[in-house]
């Protein structure tokens, strides 16, 4: 969504005011030509002869998003079986699909195997009870070359105390089990954290997967995971996936040639793909001053986007019915019994009760990580593809709520 002769719109010209007006508040809406651009960029930024991009779908799961993404090409990453089944529901070949769980049980990875799908394990005990039970079937491995990275503690999986991956310290006893049963390694795995910055730790952690790789034969394909950051602010800062595609392909093919083999080279990028696609728009009910604050209350809280409580993540906020107003000084906040805060001291048009504000970057982790906190509904989605609008999930009711609850004779 951009400001256009002073009017947001996204591309078609589509106004999210008639959006708003059409669907209800708060809203979801992800423009499907920005999930197109950034996958194109991706594909053009990598000149491997085997490039393969899986959409991490824990980003945004709307079964529509999933089909785009399918229609342009795209693998999909999933880490639950739930994911798997959507996505073999969204049309993608089970060779397509790579299964990328974390502490899971057995019985969840044996659904992935009935559903044969590409499992990726990413723990010693697993592996040697895959091996035991699934002799012949081919697994990746998710290494963790202890790398700390990512933009917050909370996304940073390739530190040393990571619960994620295998450390690179155990691969002479991660050898000895695949030897022994006899694995069928297809693939080798990292993934080191999200909002990376620097490119030189993927560079880093290439190395790393590249000596271990020379201790597997067969392999198909190595995967980098993802990672790659968005820019949260207008000028803010984000990965240059151009200077790091034309650096890590020329030492991947370099590699290539040492292992006697092309391979291919994976990506998983989820919030790089969707995430500036979505904005999440939301009425102000109450405008409040307090002796220190302005605050803006919308009918919205951390229910429907928790990333600022949870992360203190930024999201950029506007005033989409007045946006050339005089800026002023605001704390946007929600409407959950909890401290709900999505901006503090924002510089935003001068905003009245009833305007619609926009929430941008809402397209990663927003709606996949929305509930129902305070019995409140969850908010309905909308995607614009080629200049149309289409509604892709309803917002829920009462219904929805009580849809699995079994009332008990016994209070009637």
């Amino acid at each position: 969504m951009e400001l256009l002769n002073g009017q947001y719109r996204f591309s078609g010209d589509t106004d999210p005011l008639q959006l708003v007006e059409k669907y209800g508040s708060p809203l979801y809406v992800y423009d499907g030509e920005r999930i197109e651009s950034q996958y194109k960029r991706l594909q053009t930024a990598f000149p491997v002869k085997d490039l393969r991009i899986h959409y991490a779908c824990k980003a945004l799961t709307n079964i529509n998003i999933l089909r785009l993404l399918k229609h342009l090409g795209a693998g999909l990453d999933t880490v639950s079986i739930q994911e798997v089944w959507i996505g073999l529901k969204a049309g993608f070949a089970p060779n397509d699909i790579l299964y990328t769980p974390n502490c899971v049980s057995m019985e969840e990875i044996n659904m992935a195997v009935e559903a044969g799908v590409r499992v990726n394990i990413d723990n010693i005990s697993i592996l040697e009870q895959f091996g035991h039970e699934h002799p012949d079937y081919p697994v990746c491995l998710r290494i963790n070359p202890h790398i700390n990275a990512g933009g917050n503690s909370k996304i940073s999986v390739g530190h040393i105390d990571s619960k994620f991956g295998i450390s690179i310290h155990q691969l002479p006893h991660l050898k000895k089990v695949v030897d022994t049963l006899g694995i069928n390694v297809e693939g080798l795995h990292m993934h080191t954290g999200s909002d990376i910055l620097d490119a030189e730790v993927f560079l880093r952690g290439a190395e790393i997967l590249f000596q271990a790789a020379l201790h597997f034969e067969g392999l198909d394909y190595l995967d980098f995971g993802s990672g790659f950051k968005v820019a949260y602010t207008e000028n803010g800062v984000s990965t240059d996936v151009e200077a790091l595609g034309q650096s890590l392909s020329t030492r991947f093919t370099e590699f290539c040639e040492e292992y006697g083999k092309d391979l291919g080279l994976m990506f998983e990028p989820g919030k790089f793909l969707v995430s500036d696609s979505g904005v999440f728009f939301a009425k102000v009910n109450v405008v409040k001053t307090t002796p220190s604050t302005v605050f803006a209350g919308i009918d919205s809280g951390l229910n429907h986007l928790i990333r600022p409580m949870f992360y203190a993540a930024h999201h950029d906020i506007v005033n989409v019915s007045n946006p050339s107003a005089k800026p002023r000084i605001y704390t946007v906040v929600g409407y959950i019994c909890e401290t709900d805060t999505f901006g503090v001291n924002r510089k935003i048009s001068d905003i009245r009760e009833g305007d619609i504000l926009g929430l941008k970057n809402a397209g990663a982790y927003c709606y996949s990580m929305a509930s129902n906190y305070n019995s409140r509904f969850r908010p309905a989605e909308v995607l614009i593809h080629k200049g149309k609008d289409y509604l892709i999930r309803e917002r829920e009711t009462l219904d929805d709520l009580l849809n699995k609850q079994i009332e008990i004779p016994i209070f009637a």
